[in-house]
């Protein structure tokens, strides 16, 4: 399996954290040295390791805030 290069470029914000010290973070990452997208993942401490998650473009995160927005929550 390829190796896969990130760079956590900026912490925006940690959603959750649980028992055992892994944070749930939206972070703008640049992967493969790619143009930075904003994603969402659990991180292990010092993130070292990381879970499964989903990464959005700039338009698809735009486009999340307006329907969170529209939600009554």
């Amino acid at each position: 399996m390829a190796e896969i290069k990130y760079e956590i470029q900026e912490t925006v914000g940690i959603l959750s954290e649980n028992n055992k010290g892994w944070t749930k973070e939206l972070n703008l990452i640049s992967w493969n040295d790619r143009e930075a997208k904003f994603d969402i993942r659990d991180w292990a401490p010092e993130h070292e390791k990381m879970g499964k998650g989903v990464t959005l473009s700039k338009d698809e995160m735009i486009k999340l805030k307006e329907i969170l927005n529209g939600m009554d929550l």
